[in-house]
């Protein structure tokens, strides 16, 4: 599975972005998909995962009520919608998948940069 996340940009703080996450070698339909991000200095951290239904979100505190995670198609298997950015934002931010009905993630993406500017 490659994974590869897009969308990344540099925007003023209480701006917008969408990022997705494109896939290829096979249908992640089954799989748990989440974000990650890793700011400069920083270790990597969750973001936000769905369920492979899309039933179910889970969410870092940090963006709560201000990113909004949804699935997508075969090829773009995952979308990050971030609005009210802030400059805590700024990192490098990363799909991944889990293996079929698994819960762990097992594939990562290339990641994309996000910067926010105040």
């Amino acid at each position: 599975v490659q994974l590869q996340a897009s969308g990344g940009g540099s925007v003023q703080a209480g701006g917008s972005l969408r990022l997705s996450c494109a896939a290829s070698g096979r249908t992640l339909s089954r799989s748990v998909m989440g974000w990650f991000r890793q700011a400069p200095g920083k270790e990597r951290e969750f973001v936000v995962r769905i369920s492979w239904s899309g039933l179910s979100t889970h969410y870092a505190d940090s963006v709560k009520g201000r990113f909004t995670i949804s699935r997508g198609n075969v090829r773009n298997p995952v979308y990050l919608q971030m609005n009210s950015l802030k400059p805590e934002d700024t990192a490098v931010y990363y799909c991944a998948a889990s293996g079929d009905f698994e819960s762990d993630f097992r594939y990562w993406g290339q990641g994309t940069q996000v910067t926010v500017s105040s």
